[in-house]
């Protein structure tokens, strides 16, 4: 068993443009003033952080990591979560999609693609220099406009799009590979990763690579009524980061899973800040410890309701107070009689 570390938090909820979200010193002054341990970083934000400086400085990763460690803090990992999700793009979603890329290639799908997977390997070589051995990022999705379908589905729609995001993701995998460094998707609704079924689906097509691992977050499975405890158990070998975010589903008689179009506050399932909704944290903790998780705790701040300072504030507790520090001996060792195989034959009536 391990003690996870922690906590931590995600610092894509918070930067901003004004102090002290705005500079990678004062975030990280602001993060330490609350009791966090570690930063996830966004690698796209070039407030705090400069991917391709890090992909090609290890002297500016270094320096980034002092930044950090006058506050106490270290880096958890590296997210490329907006690129990841331009790896695979259904046309449906270009418009929608165009945001997360850079400007010279927006309006083209194919360039942006190409745009995407450079960034990519970028953050594998950026993770190495900075001494991180895992990474979160996002799947993409060709087949999700597809995944409650009506008509239904052709057949071989989805092992058609299962077959290509494997195709696009394996050559990136094996880059990490070349690193050290495991790639590990957040299992999310809008991505084809979306539940353990899909992970397997395309673990299978990747060729089961040993790189190719999962972000657990429960506030995902609360929203697709999936037993996360049960999920821990079959694939906590996978499980390589946590990201620590609670919400709550509520259906009524109008509105249910899929939300009715509606805001976040006013849709049955939202996101809540942590101890506000119904993630069972004491068994996630408890299961987590169990199986020996070795990564961070990561506070991931969505809530529709709280004040983001509020919920990073508590959180810092929460997470804190969640943490089990694991026991090196059994509670009845104090009753043992020591090992002795003679006994034990008696004891068992064996001659």
């Amino acid at each position: 068993m391990k003690t996870i570390k922690g906590p931590a938090i995600f610092l894509a909820q918070f930067a901003g443009d004004a102090p002290p979200f705005n500079t990678l010193p004062a975030i990280a002054k602001w993060a330490a003033g609350l009791g966090f341990k570690g930063v996830q970083m966004p690698s796209w934000d070039k407030r705090l952080f400069d991917l391709e400086k890090a992909a090609e400085s290890k002297a500016y990763c270094d320096e980034v990591k002092g930044i950090l460690s006058k506050e106490g803090l270290q880096i958890t990992e590296l997210s490329t979560h907006l690129q990841g999700q331009l790896v695979a793009v259904h046309p449906a979603y270009d418009a929608a999609f165009d945001g997360f890329a850079a400007p010279q290639v927006r309006g083209n799908p194919q360039a942006r693609q190409e745009w995407a997977v450079s960034q990519l390997l970028l953050a594998a070589k950026a993770s190495k220099n900075l001494g991180l051995d895992r990474h979160v990022t996002f799947s993409g999705a060709l087949a999700w406009p597809y995944f409650y379908p009506w008509p239904q589905r052709p057949a071989g729609l989805v092992e058609t799009a299962f077959d290509e995001l494997a195709k696009r993701w394996k050559p990136i995998l094996d880059t990490f590979d070349g690193v050290g460094v495991d790639v590990c998707y957040e299992i999310h609704p809008g991505e084809d990763l979306h539940d353990g079924v899909t992970f397997e689906m395309f673990w299978e097509r990747v060729g089961k690579h040993k790189r190719c691992n999962m972000l657990f977050d429960p506030s995902h499975y609360v929203l697709q009524v999936l037993d996360y405890l049960e999920h821990i158990d079959i694939y906590h070998d996978f499980i390589k980061i946590f990201h620590v975010k609670d919400a709550e589903l509520n259906p009524n008689g109008r509105c249910g899973v899929y939300g009715g179009y509606q805001s976040w506050v006013n849709r049955a399932g939202r996101f809540r800040s942590l101890g506000d909704g119904q993630v069972d944290f004491s068994g996630i903790f408890s299961k987590l410890a169990q199986h020996g998780y070795d990564g961070w705790a990561v506070l991931e701040w969505e809530c529709c309701l709280k004040h983001p300072e509020d919920g990073a504030r508590e959180g810092a507790v929460f997470i804190r107070d969640h943490i089990i520090r694991v026991t090196e001996k059994a509670f009845d060792d104090f009753a043992g009689a020591g090992t002795d195989l003679a006994a034990n034959r008696r004891m068992l009536g064996i001659a």
